[in-house]
């Protein structure tokens, strides 16, 4: 224990780089950012969380083959990384097209005949903790964009002199930080305002976001093609 926290001393000015550019890239907009929106506007605090939770998991397995070398070696087998890319692409696409389906909210004119703990079952139906976990965590193992962040975040920012429970430390604090981030925009989401808000026009903001998931993919395929 003490030879750990004396490697954490020597390596704190490297810990401090690699927690700034992967909070800088956690809180810019992407595909985690917009599944945890869909999950808190459309099925509530809970899915978010829970998906979040999944999409913290899911920086362990970048963390993984970043530091076994798994990552170089996908990034050089070409054929290898573009099925990497695809899976990612159909994925993202498969998400936005369900959000597009989303239909307007006629709970008002359906009150009569449905009570809110029959509703709260409906979706309950339709999401699941095992299908939230899983949208965030496959959502973020999936995005090309995160592969090729945290290869180059532990090929230029980490020395191959790096003791491993120091690398296995900022995978950790990685994976913490970004599960919070996203747990904190699920709190932000869910409150009264934010859902009033969506309750109105909830199946057009379900809309924008399926089409910037689908764009995103695009956008990623276009990247394979070119």
């Amino acid at each position: 224990m003490q030879e750990f926290i004396h490697n954490i001393g020597d390596y704190w000015q490297q810990f401090l780089l690699i927690a700034s550019a992967h909070l800088l890239a956690v809180m810019s907009p992407g595909p985690d950012f917009a599944i945890v929106m869909r999950q808190s506007l459309v099925f509530g605090k809970r899915f978010a969380i829970i998906t979040s939770l999944g999409i913290g998991l899911a920086i362990f397995v970048h963390v993984a083959y970043a530091v076994l070398g798994i990552g170089l070696l996908i990034q050089s087998t070409e054929w290898l990384f573009k099925l990497i890319q695809l899976a990612g692409a159909g994925y993202l696409i498969y998400i936005g097209y369900s959000a597009l389906q989303a239909k307007p909210d006629n709970s008002s004119a359906n009150a009569a005949s449905q009570s809110g703990k029959a509703k709260a079952l409906d979706k309950r139906n339709i999401m699941t903790d095992r299908k939230a976990f899983r949208q965030g965590f496959v959502t973020n193992v999936l995005n090309p964009k995160a592969t090729l962040f945290f290869l180059s975040l532990f090929t230029t920012l980490v020395d191959a002199t790096t003791p491993l429970a120091v690398q296995s430390f900022y995978g950790i604090w990685m994976a913490v930080v970004t599960a919070a981030w996203f747990v904190f925009l699920s709190y932000i989401l869910a409150s009264n305002k934010v859902r009033g808000f969506f309750a109105q026009f909830g199946h057009w903001i379900d809309r924008i976001l399926g089409g910037f998931l689908i764009a995103l993919a695009l956008f990623l395929l276009w990247s394979i093609i070119n």
